[in-house]
């Protein structure tokens, strides 16, 4: 009986063609909750750190004193975790998918230096 079922699954299987798709030859459906990649707006983030202790993956590194932000690509999820935890809202998850890669792709991005606030007053004229 149970070779019965697997032949008729075989059958169907192959009557059908295949469930998946040939990404990215088709490109893939993109719905509400399709999550592809992770984007920054470096000039509101304040290189605070939280997206960093909160993303489970470890891809993201921060450095306030240099003031760059890095994200692992090959090791980011995509879960949302830093989106969520970020104070700035800096960060969102775009809806496109990454094009497919051999090399490990590690984002960078540089802040603008910090300006100093000078103590002097203006010249009273």
């Amino acid at each position: 009986m149970k070779a019965g079922i697997n032949a008729l699954t075989a059958i169907k299987a192959m009557i059908k063609g295949p469930v998946t798709r040939r990404y990215p030859y088709v490109p893939a459906n993109v719905t509400q909750a399709t999550r592809g990649q992770l984007t920054l707006d470096i000039d509101k983030c304040i290189f605070c750190g939280l997206c960093r202790m909160h993303c489970p993956a470890g891809a993201i590194e921060v450095s306030k004193p240099d003031r760059t932000w890095q994200v692992d690509q090959f090791r980011c999820v995509i879960c949302g975790c830093c989106v969520d935890y970020c104070p700035k809202n800096c960060m969102k998850i775009e809806q496109t998918y990454l094009t497919p890669s051999k090399e490990r792709i590690i984002l960078k991005f540089t802040g603008a230096p910090v300006q100093e606030i000078s103590d002097q007053s203006p010249e009273q004229s």
